[in-house]
């Protein structure tokens, strides 16, 4: 079961401007990892390829593209990095699915599906080792720091995921850490390491950071909330998983705190004790209606996207910043 988020009507936003102007890098990008992914141990280019040609647009290493284009950057390491951002993005994939023992992604079955879990996380650690060649081939000790720095990071945030799993005593402040750690701090390393290499100044840097961060939190409440409220063909994976597989997030935060007795005790019943079928994952939707729990979630995705785009308010107007402003609305709509 799925329920329609209310929006505005208006034309839907894309990224097709976006796409547009970083398609002749992206095609660099694209004819790099593939050449990065060759290995003489036939199962880590199966395994990669699965979930690398299986989709999916590419976002953060775009960004990385598109920040360079904004502050002028010339010279070719950008590739290299953005190879780099969806290698390290691709093996948390891998190893996410298998934490979460996922069966669908980008809905096609889980690499873990197919070649097991032993395998996914091994060539996950694989393509973390090839990004981290490919960012010491660019030769930048600074870019170097930021995407290292967030490889310690997003794991922080998946084991602070891992701890706050089932316990519904998690504030939305302890929540907002979370993913902050594990999704936003790679679309903040993606868009930072752009004004690096042009040697801008910290301010610009600095932007294109918070940016990034807090395009990265706007994009993950969506998913919070697409999660109750989209449908498996967008998701790519099966609605309801975050509520079968016990994941606190922000739409049953809000909808736990505002519940009755009655319901909070339906909320502990599900996700700390597994009470998790069809009919309560239908229950469970009908609660944050009630309590407007996804229209909040998705509320706040904008007030992010917002300062998203007051971010970039310091460059003067260019191709590359309206389609980085157009991705913070085709992020947010995606709830549509």
């Amino acid at each position: 079961m799925a329920v329609v988020l209310p929006f505005e009507s208006q034309p839907e936003p894309s990224i097709e401007r976006l796409s547009a102007l970083t398609q002749a890098d992206m095609e660099r990008v694209n004819a790099l990892i593939l050449s990065r992914t060759g290995s003489e141990v036939t199962m880590i280019p199966e395994v990669a390829n699965h979930l690398i040609s299986s989709g999916g647009k590419r976002l953060r290493p775009v960004l990385t593209l598109a920040t360079a284009a904004l502050t002028g950057y010339s010279g070719a390491g950008h590739i290299r990095l953005a190879a780099a951002v969806e290698f390290m993005h691709t093996a948390t994939l891998l190893h996410d699915d298998v934490v979460d023992e996922s069966e669908l992604r980008r809905g096609k079955a889980a690499a873990r599906m197919l070649w097991g879990n032993e395998a996914s996380v091994l060539v996950g650690d694989f393509l973390l080792g090839q990004a981290f060649k490919m960012m010491v081939e660019v030769g930048s000790l600074r870019a170097l720091e930021i995407l290292s720095s967030a490889a310690a990071v997003i794991a922080e945030g998946e084991v602070m995921q891992l701890a706050a799993a089932k316990k519904l005593d998690t504030t939305e402040d302890a929540y907002l850490t979370v993913i902050r750690g594990k999704t936003a701090e790679l679309f903040a390393a993606a868009c930072e390491v752009g004004p690096v290499l042009a040697a801008r100044s910290n301010a610009e840097q600095a932007a294109c950071r918070s940016f990034g961060m807090n395009l990265g939190v706007a994009f993950q409440l969506v998913d919070d909330a697409l999660d109750y409220g989209g449908s498996k063909a967008r998701l790519g994976k099966n609605v309801g998983d975050d509520f079968r597989e016990g994941k606190i997030t922000l739409p049953v935060i809000l909808a736990f705190r505002r519940g009755s007795a009655d319901e909070r005790e339906f909320w502990r019943a599900a996700l700390e004790k597994g009470s998790n079928a069809d009919a309560d994952l239908e229950r469970a939707i009908g609660l944050l209606a009630r309590h407007g729990a996804l229209d909040d979630t998705i509320d706040r995705a904008r007030h992010y996207g917002a300062i998203a785009k007051d971010a970039l308010a310091l460059f003067p107007e260019s191709e590359a910043k309206r389609a980085l402003l157009e991705v913070v609305d085709f992020c947010v709509a995606r709830a549509h």
